[in-house]
């Protein structure tokens, strides 16, 4: 079957033919025939082989990819909740089951973690093995391709839940890309009042229009204070970050009220210098968000039914899994939003 792995610990990523040894999952894994996969920041990562990505080597070659939809084609020994046939999502995330966080039944607080498409072979192929806990069923009018939205959007919901955003509060969302869209659009859903910021980000932020943001700014013609004040008419109650660029956390902080709360959810490269007295004489609160929980992952597949019309604007680009490399150069670029690839010969498509 074809396949896109990452198989050396350098810049790049290859399609491949590849294949089981058994004909059988293992006990406690299911096989599932891909219908769906997203590229997401953190594939863009590993085949860049950014520095914070080298956790990645010792599991070299592996099929990347993690947010998918498909069908359960296969169960293996022990497997008690699924059944060939069921329509499924993956939570990529395994924690161990060991550390203080698994034990206190709080897996996204795992210390030794391990993620499907980053530790072991995930979806960009046309079949994938995983663990039967990291699949969650959908129902079947949740089509393909929404489905595949899932897990980005679980991240979304995190990071507003992180915040603490409430009905009412001023929340302003600094990128937007998927994550950063997606959480602009589950903070507005739920009654804040939102600003979506980019630069040089016409066509991301033209994008989340049509899902249905109220504002949106593009700093390349103003600041983010600027931006802020005319929107709200003073500082932020919330700032979520999903840029990944340092300047953006120091501007944020800037325009965050007095025990406003800042989240971090952009993976970034370097580190970044906080100017630390000022943060505790204006009692701001500097929170992480990364991956999602049971909870936000459930109301993102509840949220799809509901609102897939809206959030399918998220899905820009459509190609076969045979174009796997082009369509990362593709998603690198600014003018896709969230690219999809499909295992079948699927014509590239902008919706």
């Amino acid at each position: 079957m074809l396949a896109l792995r990452k198989t050396r610990a350098r810049r790049g990523v290859d399609l491949v033919t590849t294949g089981y040894a058994e004909p059988l999952p293992a006990e406690g894994e299911v096989e599932v025939a891909i219908r769906a996969a997203g590229i997401c920041g953190s594939d863009l990562h590993a085949v860049a082989w950014d520095p914070s990505y080298s956790f990645m080597e010792p599991f070299l070659p592996l099929t990347i990819g993690h947010e998918f939809a498909g069908r359960v084609v296969a169960v293996g020994a022990g497997v008690t909740a699924l059944v060939p046939g069921d329509r499924v999502v993956c939570w990529p995330t395994l924690p161990c089951g060991t550390c203080d966080g698994c034990r206190a039944g709080r897996p996204s607080a795992c210390e030794a973690r391990r993620i499907v498409g980053l530790h072991r072979d995930g979806g960009f192929a046309e079949r994938v093995r995983v663990p039967e806990r990291v699949l969650h069923r959908i129902p079947e009018t949740l089509e393909d391709d929404l489905a595949a939205l899932s897990e980005p959007l679980a991240i979304a919901v995190n990071a507003v839940d992180v915040s603490g955003a409430q009905a009412g509060d001023r929340v302003a969302v600094l990128g937007p890309g998927p994550i950063g869209a997606a959480t602009a659009f589950v903070a507005q859903e739920r009654g804040a009042e939102v600003l979506l910021v980019g630069l040089d980000d016409a066509e991301r932020l033209a994008i989340a229009t049509r899902m249905g943001i109220a504002a949106t700014c593009d700093l390349s013609g103003t600041t983010l204070d600027a931006a802020v004040r005319a929107r709200f008419g003073g500082r932020c109650d919330r700032v979520i970050e999903a840029t990944g660029a340092a300047a953006s956390v120091a501007q944020g902080l800037e325009v965050l009220r007095p025990e406003g709360v800042f989240v971090a959810a952009g993976i970034h490269a370097r580190p970044f210098e906080i100017d630390l007295s000022r943060l505790v004489r204006e009692k701001k609160q500097l929170r992480g968000a990364h991956d999602t929980t049971e909870a936000a992952f459930a109301e993102a597949i509840a949220l799809l039914g509901r609102r897939g019309a809206a959030l399918s604007h998220l899905i820009t680009h459509r190609l076969p899994l045979s174009r796997g490399v082009e369509a990362f150069d593709l998603a690198r670029s600014g003018g896709a939003m969230k690219v999809l690839l499909h295992p079948d010969d699927l014509e590239g498509q902008t919706t």
